[in-house]
């Protein structure tokens, strides 16, 4: 069976698309600034897809039937955010203002994470200067001496 001509006409369109954009287009290639901080821009890319068609018989040869369609595409690409990696901490810098809660929460993860890290941390300074300092007040003496 012989293919459709719609057919065609997407797949050509899809190929195309497939073209224009890949992944360093999400994610775009590292920027090392003078001071050896690096930036990464992320973008947002929105896809649009059509495509239609009839097939029209003719009133002359009945046996012919004549195919009129079109397809098409659209893509929008906005920048969002910078991933900056500076002195070892990375951060996020969001270029537009938050749209919904899920935004803002996703926003927020790497303070939160950076946070809890640090409480962390300091927890474990925290009991291993209380234990230094028990162990000096109250040193251990060695029952065979």
């Amino acid at each position: 069976m012989s293919e459709h001509p719609i057919e065609g006409l997407m797949g050509t369109t899809l190929e195309k698309i497939k073209q224009m954009v890949d992944i360093n287009t999400i994610i775009g290639d590292p920027i090392t600034s003078p001071d050896g901080t690096i930036i990464i821009p992320v973008s947002k890319i929105s896809y649009g897809f059509a495509s239609g068609g009839s097939d029209f018989a003719s009133k002359v040869q009945t046996d012919k039937s004549f195919f009129g369609g079109g397809a098409g595409a659209g893509v929008t690409i906005s920048p969002i955010a910078f991933i900056t990696i500076s002195n070892g901490n990375v951060k996020m810098l969001q270029i537009d203002p938050y749209n919904s809660s899920a935004d803002r929460i996703v926003g927020m993860v790497p303070d939160v994470v950076d946070k809890i890290s640090s409480f962390v941390k300091e927890s474990k300074e925290k009991k291993e200067a209380k234990k230094e300092k028990a162990s000096e007040e109250n040193p251990i003496e060695d029952p065979q001496v």
